[in-house]
Formats: structure tokens, C-alpha cells, sequence
């Protein structure tokens, strides 16, 4: 049969249009022509890419979009150079933090081997809690400190890398080779060796590399040892000690829980191979602790987080396992919100540069609340002439003011300088449970800080401890704050103990020691009272020098711990909007979908005429349908929530209802409600549908 006749068999035509190619047409991009050179072959596209990602950066203009693109860059270039810095705090924290346990665990990889352990695997076990990321950290310097020394090399290994013990080993070396050397290294290695080719799980590869670098120590770290399958880990243990000879390894295990726990569930074969020293992480609520202070008590402070954030802040410190990285992530969110929305942002980055003369800063000065109750101070004070100069000269506005912000923030710094001192006058009080600076803060920056129960327990101590302890206490508040009466009382007590000829500590009046309990018989009844002891005239001495420390200590705090919401201005350098913070890091998607189901014309533009209160026809499908299911019980009828659905439509549409387009509107709302999880299929009654989510849970 000739190829007609094959044609005409599967009634192709021979129309030889059906036999033409296919081609797959690309637009080019927009901007270049179809023959111009690649933009990375071109400096001159470079230069430009560059500038298109400087204006990307920057922020939006504010004021309805009427702000000054100067005032943008501004507060763009200042978030820019303030947060470095902050972030440069963060990371000497930590560093510090694991500065102990890096040195602790560096001496043990360098002093073990395995004639010292018994012929056993030297193990380092460090157990890091609910701080993980310290793990990370800690790998990540100890592999630099020996790789700088040419000693060796930190190999980490995750349970999802060890499936099975040739993956595991195949992994292991591979780590080990590309952690030096790259993977083209690793590559040219398996090429250049002599003798014939080994296998990528061949435990020799390693040996030869562990040879031609000369490695003295070579650390595995497990860093979660505990997902690691116990079989898995007793055959890789057994193998690597066979090798312990030739391959100089120490393991190092990553343990969240405890010691105890973590070798109670492995086999005693594998526990016998190892023989080491357990070390432990700082928890991650100290180094929250010491950044949050860090940040907030710093003498170079500009900008200060408010109340709510911190409140913000601590309680999903609290909640969750966060680690100190997620902690200065959401802190360096509220700095980037704040000087992203805030155009009074601008007022901490210039003060002199021309663009203030914009007459929209002047207005939003003058509508910030702090501003009405300052005016309203000065109407109080008589200055009505500067009120008025200040509501309508925009010159004099913002000539004066730079200084009352510089005035705010020196009083911010104060605030924060007296929340370290009562920090640091809580450390001599008997009580189990300090309050941390934290706690503190936010008292502090609630204005209610001063008359607290914690200051008054803190001057009531203050009152009963000993010369030695008194003196170590005027000690570290001359640390935190340099004041002359300080000085004064510090150099009278040090005259004071220089005259004592007694090395025993002086105490002071108001010491439990210092009370006598006196015993009178009155009608042959015995009574007892209390009564001050006869001090010595070196004790009544020390008991002045206490007095005049406590009512220093009282007017300070009185003075400094003001609410920071009355000051003039503070919207500028203090931020205090939880939402932001909160809605970005702890979302609530459920509680957004149901209110957006219940009430739909909230986000939806509808006519004057939508009775609000009531399910409409004019709502989407699944809104209604959901509007339904919230009326109904447990279980729900099929054919009965279909009717109700259907009587919605019939009711309003008066006779023209289509029931086909009705019908698929049912069930494509029934779908969607499905795929959020509200309903399921009832396995009691087929005809049925179940809840499995209820409004506001």
C-alpha cells in the first residue's frame, strides 16, 4: 500500500499544513533587542542594575505619598547605620556566651585520644536544651579554630543524612574532603589517587585524605543525635572504632534532652565504644536577657523598644523554644517597621538638613499627642507665648525641635540607667525569684516601676545589709552611673571601716541583730517587746551613711522613672506598636478566614442597599454557605443544608433561579469549605457532614 493509501486508512488528509513543524515562540525581554549581548557582559548594564536595586531598597514616601524623596533616603540610610551596630552588640553577646563552652570543648578535642579513653571513642556529649541554634554556632566555630590551626576539621552529620550506613559513610567523607578543600577538590581527589578506584562509602578514602593533610583530630558531630536510628549508630560507632588507629576521629553528640535519657535508649554494645566528658550550653533565656539589655540600657541608645513589644517580645520568648537568632530577628523588625512607617523617623537622622522646612512634618508634629499634652503643660506654666509660636511659626517649630528630642532621649537613657541600678540592688535581697531587667523594663516603661513593691523591698534591704555587702553594692551603682553624693557616701563609708578596729562587718540599725527582746513581769504575767539594742558609736555612724543611700537611692528613682509616654516627642524614639510585631511573627490565618467568611463585605465593596446583619444572596457562595454551617449542630444534613442554601437564592431572586447554576454553586462552596478543614464526611450517617472546626477556637 503506497503512503496515499495508508493515509486515507487512518483519515489523515493530505493537506500538508498538518505535516508543518511546531515552533515555540519566546518574546524577548523587554528593553532589548533580539540581538543585543547578555546585561551580565556589560559593565554599563551593571552600573544601571545597580542603581535600580539602590531605589529598591529604599523605603515608600509617606504623607500620601507627598514626603520629600531626600526624607525617604533618610530614614533609609539611618535604619541602615543604626542597626549594624545593634547587630554588632548581638553577635559579641553570643560569642561571649559560647566563648566558655567552645574553649572547654577545643581542650578535650585536643588533649583526648584514644589511649587516654580506655581504647574507646573520645566523645564530647553537649547538651544544648531548647537553645539549638548554640549547637550551630558552636560547630561553626570550632571547625575555624582547628581548620586556622591546621589541626583538623569538624565534619556535621543531621539524622536525614544517615538513611543507611553506606549513605552515612559516603556523606561523612564527602563532608569531610569539600569542607577543606571544595567540591572541586573532592572531585580532583577521587581522579588523582593512585591504585584502583574505592567506592564513595570506602572508609580508605578518608584515611588517605586524613594522611596527605596531615589531620590530627577529626570531630563528627552528630548534632541531633537523638533522631539518629540506635542500630544505625551502634554500626557506625563499631566501624569508626575499628578504625581508630588510622583515622584519628572524635564524635561530638548534640543532646536536647539529658545525658541520662539519651543513653538509656541506646544499646549497651554502642555505649561501651564511647568514653568522654559531658559539657552544657548556656540556655537561651540568658542571652535573650543579656541582648535585651544590651540594646535597650546602652548608653549610645537612640531609638528604644516601648511596653507592648516588649511585652511582645518576652512572651513568645516564653511560649516557644526560641532561640536568641529568632529573637534579634523579630527586634530588628520593629526597627525596620519603625523607620519604615514613621515619617518623624527622619527627626533622629537630621536635624539641620533642609528638608524639614516641609510644611507636612510641622503638621504631624503638631497632631502628635505628646505634643497636646506638652502645649497643655506650657498653658499650665503660663508660656502661652511659646505655645503659640509653636503652633504657628513652622521656623521656631523645628528649631526647637532637636532639642526637646535630644532632651527625650537623655531622659530615655536615665530611665534605663535607673532600671540597672534597681537591677543591681536586687542582687543583695534574700528572695528566690528575682525580677530580671526585662520584668523591670517593662515596669519601667509603664510608669509604674517607682512605686512598686519590688523598689520598696529593694530600699528595705538596702536599709539591713552589713558594711561589707553595703560596700560592694555603692560599688556597682558608681559602675552604672557616676554621681557625686555616690562618691561622697562611698569615701565616708571606706573612713568609716578604716577606723573599725573590729574585722567583723558593721551592721546597721535596722538589722534583725540590732533588736533586743525585753521580758517584764506585770501581775505575774510575762511580756515580751522589742526594742533597738544600744548601737556603738561606729554602728550608729554606719546607720547614717545607710540612711543618707537609701533617700539618695528614693529621690533618684523618683526623679528618673517617669512614664515615657509623657514625653514630648517620644512617638520618635520610642516604638510601641505591638500589631506590627505580633501579626508578622505569630499570624493568626484562621481567625482572618472565618471573620472574612462571616462578615465578607467587611473586605468586599458592596452596594448601600446590603442588609449587613443577615446571609444574602449578594455574598459569595461560600460565605453563605458558612453562615449556614454556623447555625447548624455536630452533624449536619446534607439535603438540609442544601435546602436552606437554595431558599437564600429563591427567596431573593424571586422565581429566576436557575437550579443548575445554584446547584454547582453549592458545591463548589461545599469544596472549599472542605479544603479549610471546616467540614468532613460523617462516618455515623453517610448523608451527613461533621464539624471539625467551631468559630473562635
Amino acid at each position: 500500500m503506497d503512503a496515499n493509501g495508508i493515509d486515507d486508512a487512518l483519515g489523515l488528509s493530505n493537506d500538508k499544513s498538518q505535516t508543518l513543524g511546531a515552533y515555540i515562540y519566546q518574546p524577548p525581554k523587554h528593553g532589548k533587542s533580539a540581538g543585543e549581548r547578555p546585561s551580565k557582559r556589560r559593565r554599563v548594564s551593571a552600573t544601571t542594575d545597580g542603581d535600580d536595586n539602590s531605589d529598591r531598597k529604599c523605603f515608600v514616601p509617606l504623607f500620601n505619598g507627598d514626603e520629600a524623596a531626600e526624607s525617604v533616603q533618610l530614614r533609609y540610610d539611618f535604619y541602615q547605620q543604626i542597626w549594624p551596630k545593634q547587630e554588632h552588640k548581638i553577635q559579641a553577646i553570643l560569642e561571649d556566651v559560647d566563648a566558655g563552652v567552645l574553649t572547654d570543648v577545643l581542650s578535650f578535642v585536643r588533649d583526648t585520644s584514644p589511649q587516654t579513653c580506655d581504647g574507646c571513642i573520645p566523645t564530647a556529649m553537649v547538651t544544648v536544651g531548647s537553645n539549638v541554634s548554640s549547637l550551630s554556632r558552636l560547630l561553626a566555630r570550632l571547625n575555624d579554630q582547628l581548620i586556622s590551626t591546621e589541626e583538623g576539621s569538624v565534619v556535621v552529620l543531621e539524622s536525614g543524612d544517615a538513611p543507611n550506613l553506606k549513605t552515612t559513610l559516603k556523606n561523612i567523607i564527602r563532608a569531610a574532603i569539600t569542607n577543606t578543600d571544595g567540591n572541586d577538590g573532592y572531585q580532583k581527589f577521587l581522579g588523582d589517587r593512585a591504585g584502583p578506584r574505592l567506592l564513595g562509602y570506602d572508609l580508605d578514602l578518608l584515611h588517605d585524605y586524613v594522611q596527605r593533610k596531615k589531620t590530627k583530630k577529626l570531630v563528627l558531630a552528630l548534632q541531633d543525635s537523638e533522631a539518629f536510628d540506635p542500630g544505625l549508630l551502634t554500626d557506625l560507632l563499631s566501624l569508626f572504632k575499628s578504625w581508630l588507629d588510622r583515622i584519628p576521629i572524635t564524635v561530638l553528640l548534640g543532646i536536647s534532652t539529658s545525658v541520662e535519657l539519651f543513653e538509656g535508649r541506646l544499646p549497651r554494645s554502642c555505649v561501651a565504644l564511647l568514653r568522654g566528658k559531658h559539657f552544657e550550653v548556656q540556655e537561651a533565656g540568658n542571652c535573650v536577657g543579656r541582648i535585651y539589655q544590651s540594646l535597650q540600657c546602652d548608653p549610645d541608645t537612640q531609638i528604644w523598644l516601648g511596653r507592648n513589644v516588649t511585652t511582645t517580645l518576652f512572651e513568645n520568648t516564653s511560649d516557644y523554644f526560641q532561640s536568641p537568632e529568632a529573637f534579634s530577628r523579630r527586634v530588628k523588625y520593629a526597627y525596620m517597621s519603625h523607620f519604615f512607617a514613621n515619617p518623624l523617623a527622619v527627626l533622629l537622622a537630621s536635624s539641620t538638613s533642609t528638608i524639614l522646612t516641609q510644611n507636612k512634618l510641622c503638621e504631624a508634629i503638631r497632631n502628635l499627642p505628646s505634643f497636646r499634652m506638652f502645649c497643655e503643660d506650657l498653658v499650665e506654666e503660663q508660656s502661652t507665648e511659646q505655645v503659640r509660636y509653636m503652633l504657628e511659626d513652622d521656623e521656631y517649630l523645628l528649631r526647637e525641635t532637636p532639642n526637646y528630642l535630644n532632651a527625650g532621649q537623655e531622659r530615655m537613657r536615665k530611665i534605663f540607667q535607673a532600671v540597672r541600678i534597681v537591677h543591681a540592688c536586687l542582687q543583695y535581697t534574700q528572695s528566690a525569684k528575682k525580677a530580671n531587667v526585662a520584668d523591670l523594663s517593662i515596669r519601667a516603661l509603664s510608669g509604674e516601676l517607682a512605686e512598686s513593691a519590688i523598689v520598696e523591698d529593694m530600699v528595705a534591704t538596702a536599709k539591713t545589709l552589713d558594711s561589707d555587702k553595703l560596700n560592694e553594692l555603692l560599688a556597682d551603682v558608681r559602675a552604672i552611673t557616676s554621681s557625686p553624693e555616690v562618691d561622697e557616701i562611698q569615701e565616708d563609708l571606706k573612713s568609716l571601716l578604716e577606723t573599725c578596729p573590729d574585722t567583723a562587718p558593721l551592721r546597721s540599725g535596722y538589722n534583725i541583730n540590732s533588736t533586743v527582746t525585753k521580758t517584764t513581769v506585770v501581775q505575774q504575767r510575762i511580756q515580751l517587746s522589742k526594742g533597738k539594742a544600744d548601737l556603738s558609736e561606729q554602728a550608729a555612724e554606719y546607720t547614717n551613711i545607710a540612711d543618707r543611700l537609701v533617700t539618695l537611692l528614693q529621690v533618684h528613682l523618683t526623679e528618673t522613672l517617669i512614664n515615657p509616654q509623657e514625653l514630648f516627642l517620644h512617638e520618635v524614639f520610642l516604638f510601641d506598636l505591638r500589631n506590627p510585631l505580633k501579626e508578622t511573627f505569630a499570624p493568626r490565618p484562621r481567625f482572618a478566614i472565618e471573620r472574612a467568611l462571616a462578615t465578607p463585605f467587611d473586605y468586599l465593596i458592596s452596594s448601600s442597599d446590603v442588609t449587613m446583619n443577615k446571609v444574602s444572596a449578594k455574598q459569595p457562595a461560600t460565605a453563605i454557605l458558612y453562615q449556614l454551617y454556623l447555625d447548624s449542630g455536630a452533624l449536619v444534613n446534607i439535603h438540609d443544608l442544601w435546602q436552606a442554601f437554595y431558599g437564600i437564592f429563591e427567596t431573593e431572586k424571586a422565581g429566576g433561579c436557575d437550579d443548575r447554576v445554584v446547584m454547582a454553586l453549592f458545591y463548589s462552596a461545599l469544596s472549599e469549605l472542605k479544603a479549610f478543614g471546616v467540614i468532613k464526611n460523617s462516618r455515623k450517617k453517610t448523608d451527613h457532614l461533621a464539624k471539625s472546626a467551631w468559630m473562635g477556637l
